[in-house]
């Protein structure tokens, strides 16, 4: 369940860059008050299934004419490009957003925030983290301007996804103040991705003590909200930093019962398969590990951003399976 962390496929992986940003404004932290928000369009989207979110989007064009409702056009149309940079259709994501920004024509708006920050994680999806960084700084900076938390708060996490881990680390301590500090409860819900996300950047640090008290923390927060799936990938990321901090009995039966939650389900996740083998290994039971090794092997494989992403977790699996590794994945 890695594949939720803010991160989401290959995350941290920022670029050198000449005009490299120092670390978030201050004032942007001492921002305690609650702000007037728009958050349009967001309670549609399926982030599972961007292409039946893009068809829901179509779909509502009609009811924000360009020619009456031209921001809102815009808006929409800026999620619509979303949902066709997660299906790497980056090209054609540009090209909406090019007519999005002929409609906004320069008007500081929530629309135009909303442009940049799409501007910017389709740079990011495509690997361009340079480009990607100057969109959402300036998306940062506009949404503050406008008084929008919920949208400042997502380019500060976006700006710590390509960022180096000292200076996300510091963005992503911003974006948790304004999430916590705010009374608006969009923007309180971001919490639970931005404890996950300060989570990993200490346990890519190996600083897991800390990592742990904040995926700990998220637990509390997402059993709170009450949804199963954010609950589980939030047990997960516990679970795999107590196997990094040593406590692998404990962490093996925390992965046991998400197993068995996942079994009644009648679902599989080959992430949990994964850290089961990992910890039957470190507890010297091969033959578990190796079960569980090729099932998550099985799993994983499936995901050709993973296969792209994260060789060397593939590897690692083959050798728990007692197969050869450096062989291609088909």
């Amino acid at each position: 369940m890695r594949v939720f962390s803010v991160w989401i496929i290959c995350l941290l992986a920022a670029g050198g860059c000449a005009s490299r940003t120092a670390a978030p404004p201050v004032e942007a932290a001492r921002a305690d008050a609650a702000t007037q928000e728009e958050v349009r369009f967001d309670e549609l989207w399926d982030y599972d299934d961007p292409a039946k979110t893009e068809t829901v989007f179509n779909a509502l064009l009609p009811d924000f004419p360009a020619d009456k409702l031209p921001l809102e056009h815009a808006e929409l149309l800026t999620q619509i490009a979303r949902t066709q940079s997660l299906q790497q259709k980056f090209k054609e994501a540009h090209a909406l957003l090019d007519e999005a920004e002929t409609l906004i024509g320069g008007k500081d708006s929530v629309a135009l925030v909303r442009l940049w920050l799409e501007r910017g994680r389709t740079h990011n999806s495509a690997g361009e983290k340079d480009a990607a960084r100057l969109f959402f700084l300036k998306a940062y900076r506009l949404a503050l301007a406008l008084d929008v938390r919920f949208h400042a708060i997502d380019a500060a996490h976006m700006m710590a996804i390509v960022e180096t881990p000292d200076l996300a680390l510091e963005w992503n301590l911003v974006a948790l103040h304004m999430a916590e500090s705010s009374a608006s409860p969009p923007s309180r819900r971001w919490q639970g991705s931005l404890l996950n996300n300060l989570g990993w950047t200490y346990f890519d640090k190996q600083q897991y003590a800390d990592a742990l008290a904040l995926f700990e923390k998220a637990l509390v927060f997402r059993e709170e909200q009450g949804k199963p799936e954010p609950v589980r990938v939030a047990r997960w990321s516990v679970a795999r930093t107590l196997r990094a901090l040593g406590r692998v009995p404990e962490a093996l039966a925390m992965q046991k019962q998400l197993a068995e939650e996942l079994e009644r389900l009648h679902e599989t996740d080959g992430f949990v398969f994964e850290e089961l083998a990992e910890c039957h290994a470190a507890l010297g039971d091969a033959k578990q590990a190796r079960d569980y090794a090729a099932r998550a092997y099985g799993e994983l494989g499936k995901l050709a951003w993973f296969v792209q992403a994260e060789p060397e977790r593939l590897e690692r699996l083959k050798a728990l399976m007692g197969e050869p590794q450096n062989s291609k994945h088909e």
